[in-house]
């Protein structure tokens, strides 16, 4: 039983949802985001909300019950608040900056990276060594992140590279003489 998929997901006020077969759209002041849900659930706009039930009783039904409840719960939230990921940028010289619809990098490469933000995010470097990336989908912006990230992840030693905000970065020691 899934005890993710039995809450109905709250629709707060100045949110609208559709449900139009298995696509559901919701609409509110960020913006509109649309989700289509898998044949192995029910989709149903309530009282109390959004609720999601199985069809039947197979594995993937099951499954897919509580994934489809968190994508739901997802767009509510995207459209009413919105989701941000922070990144901190660690290493001499190791700096961030927007320049119109780019992100630059210096990251210890011989050249600057020049990241494209996408249509949807928006990328705000407030400090050389900070990156917040924000917008309604909350998939899109873990992607953009994890892709930021990716271009210098963080090494063992010094902890030099690019780590998400409040991410453990396990230490080695170096070479002994």
């Amino acid at each position: 039983m899934s005890r993710i998929g039995k809450k109905p997901v709250a629709i707060p006020s100045g949110v609208t949802a559709n449900i139009n077969g298995q696509l559901i759209s919701v609409k509110g002041g960020k913006g509109q985001l649309s989700f289509a849900a898998p044949e192995d659930v029910t989709v149903v706009l309530g009282d109390g909300g959004i609720e999601v039930s199985p069809r039947n009783e197979t594995k993937r039904a099951r499954a897919m019950w509580g994934m489809t409840r968190s994508m739901v719960n997802n767009l509510v939230v995207g459209v009413s608040k919105g989701f941000e990921r922070k990144l901190e940028i660690t290493g001499v010289g190791y700096k961030a900056a927007v320049s119109g619809k780019n992100l630059q990098l210096s990251l210890g490469f011989s050249h600057d990276v020049s990241f494209p933000i996408p249509d949807g995010i928006s990328i705000v470097a407030a400090k050389p060594t900070e990156v917040a990336i924000s917008g309604i989908d909350k998939r899109q912006v873990g992607q953009i992140a994890s892709e930021i990230r990716a271009l210098r992840p963080p090494e063992p030693y010094k902890g030099k590279g690019v780590k998400y905000a409040g991410e453990f970065i396990f230490r080695k020691e170096g070479k002994k003489k």
